[in-house]
């Protein structure tokens, strides 16, 4: 679904429910319900285009009948939703007797009544949607947008990258000796055999500056050089002659097709030692085309591309991510731009700031982030304004919002849109639903993507494919294209992300223009005839009440409050198809009046009250028939309500370690997600539930003590992709989940503190769990042959591996052989008595590791090596912090001494804790 086509996808798909679903709709209401069906799929078609072309390449009627269309799809799904909640009814299955033959009587009036209702409603939306294509038709709205002749010149932005005076240019001189040093070997000679190297990164981070600037550097060392841009529609043919040109071979046909081009592009560069630059590619197939035109050769050529796709760089060669500029830098560049007058002899110029105005540009800095576009732009709007505080505060609170508009920020956005609009329509409606997050908002990757598939952004078209799965790959997509950035968590892994103020101030702007998200934070403009269909709560004022109460709020679908809420909860009752409630943070423990309208709201599918200090949910929650994710982690609750396990669409259930969950629990059949369950006698018989719940992927558990019914159990949840037992018994259980065999796309286990395996399982080998990226797990005997097969895993980031070799007696030392585990960042071996010894070449990403270590094994080392502890430390290439347990707190200066010189000598003097203790490091020649 995407922000032009509105719902019209959903609506489609929900409509065809309505045919085949046992709602006994007459026979001419379903004729009507096909005519929708088949005028919509053609709508459909042609809102596709609209959606693909720019918004300023739009004319006016395109953009009324869009809007109008998209509102209406909103409507018809809101009806169609209203009915399929009313028609079916939910008998209660407690009722006997009389009573129940009343009931049920008058249930089926109630939904003959309700079925004479969407007869008339769908009689209604039939003229609706025949009103609007008529007046398509009568405005001539045919060719959407599309190739509509234009009297204005639209001229590319990237084109001045090219063109730039070398002393505009700020910080180039690094990237461009850094790229220049990985082109070529190490005096400054091109390599004989090839070399090719894609610049990646947002757009407006410099990459055709950063290309421009290597390209002049080198090129004299080269027979023939050519750059050559692409762009995302491009004329193949053109492009070629483009490269022949500025390569220096002339052409005498002007008919040639693609095959003869290649062909002579290939004769004239293989025996030449050539430098080309291919500027802003989009698309790998494109790519694939051009490296058919260039030859490798004995003699040596570089080709050097630029992209905004980290799958296109990486695909295309190998990747140079550019950075941002530094903070330095990124300051010399704005007051170039705002301050500097050149001087016309020397041609310096002057970059001084103003006292007053210091603090208030590097707030303003902080907001682009090191990307010089956005540095350009704000520069542009500052030089503008008066040097005084209230003009500049007036531009810094203007971007992000998509209020502020001049041709600085409109070149930067019409930069950025193409990334935008080179998005499938799907990518762009999930983009363009995070600016309903304010600036720098930090967005945990989970919660947006359940509001994703709350608000019906995810459509999955083979049955059984998970939908959190498909957003994962959305989410991920959208990190490749550089339009959201990746916070990375422990070890690598991508747990949240952010958004720059500059594609949040793009993202703000099309919302607005299409009044996708409202948003409440004191700034924005909003006119009062609009509908709110998503609304953000961002300043948490006492006067928002007063603000919505004049307000249309029925057709409200999303609702994110940040900040205060209890003034706001009367405003709630007004919500008739609300699908994502997320109040996280707001404070509820002083009003309850959030459980009274909580049952009424049929339609929602999110319901996020993490941390809002409630500590109970309302019985009506079992009302909530659509919903599909429940959060009430850090809360008080002791215990959810029993209807809960009614909640047959519920995908996700997190909930605070110290919550219950009523018996019943093994109803809940459309589980994803289940974290944190806890079990104690008195809900002992939960365990064997679990095992009705084939489609979880998550599975948290915290036990009182073991129970081997939970082995029989794992063997039934064969989706099973990340699993977590948590133990508060002391008492150890051996060999309990030595009967369990996981399924292949196992990627997180942590198990160590809760059961110990007897030895390593049969199935955890790189064939059979290739995915394991986290592992966590006690065995009691291990083994060389052990670790050696963990070191094969080839996703594995973390490993924790605790043995019990002390009680075994097992003395013997362990090798961590070279190439063994590529990929892992953090490494902890607890329990082991000998020494573990690691060679050259092993774990090369290592980072952190945690050794136990045996005061007395410990010693009999250092006295074989003169004092020294040598375990092979130097050879883990990237580690930054070490972590020291050792046996005895009776570890004699010498020891420690040893161990400390040990991590001094390493090249990256990694941090060093011997028994959670810091020790200072010293350099030591």
């Amino acid at each position: 679904m995407e922000i032009v086509t509105g719902a019209i996808p959903s609506v489609i798909t929900k409509l065809g429910d309505l045919l085949i679903g046992e709602y006994n709709l007459q026979k001419g209401v379903k004729g009507e319900i096909r005519f929708l069906q088949s005028e919509l799929e053609s709508m459909k078609g042609a809102l596709d285009m609209v959606s693909s072309t720019p918004l300023d390449q739009l004319d006016i009627q395109d953009k009324i009948w869009a809007r109008d269309l998209r509102e209406l799809s909103y409507d018809i799904e809101d009806t169609i939703d209203t009915f399929m909640l009313h028609g079916k009814g939910h008998e209660s299955a407690t009722l006997h007797g009389i009573r129940k033959f009343v009931d049920r009587s008058v249930g089926l009036f109630r939904k003959a009544k309700i079925r004479r209702v969407i007869a008339t409603e769908i009689k209604d939306i039939m003229g609706r949607v025949t009103e609007v294509h008529e007046r398509r038709l009568r405005y001539g709205v045919v060719n959407n947008g599309v190739d509509k002749p234009t009297t204005t010149t639209v001229v590319d932005p990237r084109l001045f990258a090219l063109y730039t005076d070398t002393k505009e240019l700020v910080g180039i001189d690094e990237s461009r000796d850094e790229l220049i040093k990985v082109l070529m070997d190490g005096n400054g000679v091109p390599l004989q055999q090839g070399k090719i190297v894609s610049v990646v990164g947002f757009g407006g981070l410099g990459k055709t500056t950063l290309a421009k600037a290597v390209y002049e550097k080198i090129r004299a060392l080269f027979d023939c050089c050519a750059f050559v841009s692409v762009s995302q529609t491009p004329d193949i043919k053109k492009l070629f002659k483009g490269l022949l040109y500025d390569l220096g071979k002339s052409i005498n046909e002007e008919t040639l097709d693609e095959s003869r081009l290649i062909n002579q592009l290939r004769e004239f560069l293989k025996s030449k030692r050539y430098l080309v630059v291919i500027d802003d590619i989009w698309d790998i197939s494109v790519w694939k085309l051009i490296k058919c035109a260039l030859p490798d050769n004995d003699v040596g050529y570089i080709v050097i591309t630029t992209t905004r796709n980290v799958d296109v760089a990486e695909k295309a060669g190998g990747a140079y991510k550019l950075k941002p500029l530094s903070e330095n830098n990124s300051r010399k560049l704005l007051y170039r731009r705002v301050f500097g007058n050149e001087n016309s002899d020397n041609s310096e110029y002057t970059e001084k700031c103003p006292d007053e105005l210091a603090e208030l540009s590097d707030r303003i800095l902080k907001k682009c982030a090191g990307v010089p576009l956005a540095i350009i732009t704000m520069a542009g709007l500052l030089a503008c304004k008066a040097r005084n505080k209230m003009d500049w505060y007036e531009v810094y609170h203007s971007i992000g919002t998509g209020l502020e508009n001049n041709l600085d920020v409109e070149n930067m956005r019409k930069i950025l849109s193409s990334s935008y609009y080179d998005m499938p329509s799907h990518l762009r409606t999930c983009l363009l639903y995070l600016s309903i997050f304010p600036e720098d908002y930090i967005i945990e990757k989970d919660r947006l993507i359940w509001m994703w598939i709350a608000e019906g952004f995810i459509q999955c078209e083979k049955q059984g494919k998970s939908l959190f799965k498909l957003g994962e790959n959305y989410f991920n997509e959208l990190i490749n294209r550089s339009m959201i950035q990746p916070i990375y968590g422990l070890y690598d892994i991508v747990y949240e992300c952010s958004v720059h103020d500059m594609v949040l101030d793009l993202i703000c702007f099309l919302s607005s223009e299409a009044n996708f998200v409202t948003i409440l934070n004191g700034k924005d403009q909003v006119s009062p005839s609009s509908k709110i269909r998503r609304l953000s709560i961002q300043n948490g004022k006492e006067d928002d009440p007063a603000t919505l109460t004049h307000r249309s709020l029925q057709q409200v679908r999303s609702v994110v409050v940040l900040g205060p809420v209890s003034s706001l909860i009367p405003v709630f009752q007004s919500f008739q198809v609300l699908r994502v409630l997320d109040l996280q943070h707001c404070d509820l423990s002083d009003d309850n009046s959030l459980n009274k309208c909580l049952g009424n709201l049929f339609h929602l599918r999110y319901l996020g009250l993490r941390a809002t200090r409630i500590v109970e949910l309302p019985e009506e929650i079992g009302n909530l028939q659509f919903l599909q994710m429940l959060d009430t982690r850090y809360n008080e609750i002791s215990c959810l309500p029993s209807n809960v396990v009614q909640l047959k669409h519920l995908m996700c259930l997190d909930m605070h370690m110290s919550t219950k969950v009523p018996n019943g629990i093994g109803r809940l059949t459309s589980l994803e997600k289940l974290s944190v369950l806890s079990v104690d006698e008195s809900n002992i018989d939960i365990i064997e539930e679990l095992g009705q719940l084939t489609e979880l992927r998550v599975l948290h558990i915290s036990l009182d003590e073991w129970n081997d019914k939970l082995v029989k159990c794992l063997h039934k949840l064969q989706k099973i992709q990340d699993l977590i037992i948590l133990s508060q018994d002391d008492e150890r259980n051996i060999g309990g989940l030595d009967a369990w065999v996981a399924p292949q796309h196992l990627c997180s286990l942590y198990t160590q503190w809760s059961c110990w395996f007897s030895m390593l399982p049969a199935w955890m080998k790189p064939s059979l769990v290739p995915g394991l990226c986290w592992l966590s797990i006690a065995v009691r005997e291990v083994q060389q042959a052990d670790l050696d097969i963990l070191g094969r895993l080839p996703a594995l980031r973390y490993l924790s591996l605790l043995a019990d070799h002390e009680d075994l007696g097992i003395l013997v030392g362990f090798v961590v052989c070279a190439g063994s585990f590529s990929c892992l960042r953090h490494c902890q071996f607890r329990g082991f008595v000998g020494p573990v010894v690691f060679q050259h070449g092993a774990m090369p990403r290592l980072r952190g590791l945690d050794l136990w270590l045996s005061v007395g094994w410990a010693r009999e080392i250092a006295s074989s090596y003169g004092g020294a502890l040598d375990f092979g430390i130097g050879n883990l290439a990237s580690l930054q912090e070490v972590f020291v347990s050792l046996d005895s707190e009776a570890a004699s200066d010498e020891l420690v001494a040893a161990l400390k010189h040990a991590f001094n000598i390493h090249p990256n003097h990694p941090q060093l804790r011997i028994n959670g203790k810091l020790v200072e490091s010293t350099d030591e020649k």
